[in-house]
């Protein structure tokens, strides 16, 4: 460009002189001479235009070649600056990649190191707990064997009484095979059950109430006010001909005979409730109400089906019926009432019992703390393990920040290869 430059200016230049001398020339010279001047002008300015075009083409030929061994050199200078560049590109991988490696190793080698130490202090806990819980165990353990021996020993004294009971069973056996004693079984019944199930101080045969020949059959002994004594009497019936009459005309199926034999067991029943209130209840020597004893679990079971008699007995003449199981029902209360009473005579020798007793839940709870805490002292531990795995979990997810770190190095390497190329 500076080149066409240069020649327009030396084209204008020369133009310029032309007509300078054109103008010179036709104030001095003839028309010849101009036209010959003219001519000589022209024919010089012709060898100047070669003269120009052989100065431009070379100019341009060596302009041209000078541009292109520029570009030449500024392609081989860029080739090789592509390589300086692709290879800290690839060192840069290069040492991206051994730092992903290292790390990597470092992140695996401390993994393993905590896993390690999780699993030792895992191991020293659990060895811990176990020997609290062995101790606890065998202690609790021999706790539970000593009562369980009290109760086994309670349960043979149990089973002593039970072999009494069927020998007493076998003697009733005796005495429902007699047939001459059958009209007294009731009362060997009755008192069978009372041998067996009170004391002989807790129970009285052939009691008078009140001031005449009539006797109960049994009073039982029951603390009152003022630590006198209450009789809670206790009669046995047995109206065993009502009774197989119901049985025999319940057998052959006969309506008619079938009511009418329940109607006089019912009648007899009352008429034995009343003789028992008028003759054995006596306030305050004796309780407000009576017991009346039937010896067959079957009669009870009868007179317990006929609707209301049971609550007019106890309404109409206080008096309460009670077989075989439920009399012995009513003896086992009695029994634990005397249990609690003779517990309220010996108060002193259970209040020693019971600070004893305090002494010993003290150990306990104490042992209790000590054990609570060793398992609080666990607990601290599981909730380090706990915190140093969330911190893994950090580290972890920073992993992933190592690509951003490879974009970082890249773009850092980019401006030190640009920096080096300036």
């Amino acid at each position: 460009m500076a080149l066409e430059i240069i020649c327009i200016s030396l084209i204008v230049i020369i133009l310029i002189l032309n007509i300078f001398l054109i103008i010179k020339n036709k104030k001095t010279n003839d028309n010849s001479d101009l036209i010959k001047n003219i001519n000589l002008n022209f024919e010089k300015q012709n060898e100047i235009y070669k003269q120009i075009n052989e100065m431009l083409l070379s100019a341009i030929k060596n302009y041209n070649e000078t541009v292109l061994t520029g570009i030449s050199q500024n392609l081989q200078l860029q080739k090789q600056e592509l390589i300086v560049v692709q290879n800290r590109l690839e060192s840069i991988l290069k040492s991206n990649e051994d730092r992903l490696a290292r790390a990597t190793q470092i992140l695996d080698s401390g993994l393993t190191k905590l896993q390690t130490d999780n699993e030792k202090k895992l191991e020293q806990m659990r060895q811990t707990v176990d020997e609290k819980l062995n101790v606890s165990l065998e202690k609790r353990l021999a706790e539970s064997f000593n009562i369980i021996n009290n109760r086994l020993q309670s349960v043979y004294e149990g089973l002593g009484e039970m072999k009494q009971l069927a020998t007493g069973v076998g003697d009733l056996k005796k005495v429902l095979t007699n047939v001459k004693t059958r009209g007294v079984w009731g009362e060997v019944s009755l008192a069978n059950l009372l041998e067996q199930m009170l004391s002989p101080d807790q129970f009285s045969s052939n009691v008078a109430i009140k001031d005449n020949q009539e006797r109960v059959d049994f009073a039982i002994a029951l603390p009152g006010k003022d630590d006198k004594t209450i009789l809670l009497p206790v009669d046995a019936k047995f109206p065993i001909e009502d009774y197989q009459r119901l049985v025999e005309a319940s057998e052959t199926g006969n309506v008619q005979q079938t009511e009418a034999a329940k109607k006089g067991l019912e009648k007899r029943v009352k008429e034995e409730a009343k003789k028992i209130s008028e003759k054995y209840i006596l306030l305050p020597k004796t309780t407000d109400f009576a017991v009346m004893y039937l010896a067959l679990e079957g009669l009870y079971a009868e007179v317990l089906r006929m609707p209301g008699l049971a609550e007019e007995l106890q309404r109409e003449y206080k008096v309460v019926i009670c077989g075989p199981t439920t009399l012995s029902a009513l003896l086992n209360s009695l029994q634990l009432g005397f249990k609690t009473l003779s517990i309220e005579k010996r108060s002193s020798e259970i209040w020693q019992l019971l600070g004893v007793f305090k002494q010993e839940f003290g150990k306990f709870v104490d042992l209790l703390a000590k054990t609570q805490k060793k398992l609080a002292e666990a607990s601290n531990t599981i909730e380090s393990a706990t915190k140093k795995s969330r911190t893994i979990e950090r580290k972890l997810k920073n992993v992933t920040g190592i690509e951003e770190e490879s974009d970082i190095l890249l773009e850092s390497g980019e401006d030190e290869i640009n920096d080096d190329g300036e």
